[in-house]
């Protein structure tokens, strides 16, 4: 049994305590947390928070993670390109259209089930039953470096990392429309789309959302940027940069598809974190995908 402490600054008072957790937590769902709390799992100053407790900002919670739930999701033979691995973690450059986790739709062919063929009984449980090792996720078709766990020691150390964002994600993208700056910061909450349920938006109650850019280069009506998140919400990069009106390339879900090409062009360039047991500082790096590339090689020679 794992315990993790988590403590809420100001800008969280007055949020519930659930939707708070499971954004700390990524490799938890908000129904997971509320699980935690139904069994008393989630306590401040030792006693259980009830599920509807809002943040005061000056708490200290301790979160008691149950024993590892056993896994449902099947092994798959899924060829995985392996950026990095040891005993305690393991980085993939996942490709787009593979799926992380098995859901609704989607119950076999994922990340997971390659994860589980190619470490065998090694991944951590914090995730639950469907997202072993999962400690953050990509969207089906982005591409790019994402981290699992191989036990629960390293996820619970992982996931303090993404809570005060001293795990650093980078990505790359091209979007459509120009910036006149250089560089800039994207501060604005992220929530439930109010009409669409399956988009995320810029909403005043949403959650704290902020991703600073940067350009790479300029073309005739795009733009190649750097994007570093430091929060995580759900589809983040591709919901500021919509809101900027400058939605990424072949979005289609907050912008247009693009001919030829699969989904949006947006790849996890890079991760930066200290490694969960041995405390070193690893920098781990992968290279644009070749439609990727082929984009800004077809954006150029139009210059």
């Amino acid at each position: 049994m794992e315990t993790l402490t988590l403590r809420p600054g100001e800008p969280d008072a007055g949020s519930r305590v659930d939707a708070w957790v499971a954004g700390q937590l990524e490799g938890l769902t908000r129904s997971a947390v509320q699980r935690l709390l139904e069994e008393g799992r989630i306590l401040r100053d030792g006693k259980p928070l009830a599920k509807n407790y809002k943040l005061t900002g000056r708490e200290s919670l301790t979160v008691v993670l149950p024993d590892p739930e056993p896994i449902d999701a099947r092994p798959q033979n899924i060829p995985l390109e392996i950026v990095y691995e040891d005993a305690d973690v393991i980085v993939v450059n996942k490709p787009k259209g593979l799926v992380v986790h098995p859901a609704p739709g989607h119950p076999d062919g994922t990340l997971v089930n390659a994860l589980l063929y190619h470490c065998g009984g090694s991944l951590s449980g914090v995730g639950g039953a469907l997202r072993p090792g999962i400690v953050h996720r990509i969207d089906r078709d982005t591409s790019g470096l994402i981290i699992a766990a191989k036990n629960d020691f390293s996820h619970l150390r992982l996931a303090a990392q993404l809570q005060d964002h001293s795990l650093a994600r980078t990505y790359e993208c091209i979007t459509v429309g120009g910036f006149r700056e250089d560089r800039g910061t994207v501060d604005a909450p992220i929530g439930r789309h109010p009409v669409d349920r399956k988009k995320m938006a810029v909403v005043p109650i949403g959650r704290p959302a902020v991703t600073h850019w940067e350009v790479l280069a300029r073309f005739s009506g795009f733009t190649h940027l750097r994007c570093r998140l430091e929060t995580g919400r759900t589809h983040q990069i591709r919901v500021h940069l919509a809101h900027l009106g400058r939605p990424i390339l072949g979005d289609g879900l907050y912008g247009k598809p693009a001919p030829g090409l699969q989904g949006q062009c947006l790849h996890a360039v890079a991760l930066q974190f200290t490694h969960p047991r041995t405390s070193q500082l690893l920098e781990l790096r992968c290279p644009l995908p070749e439609e990727f590339q082929a984009q800004l090689r077809k954006l150029a020679a139009r210059l």
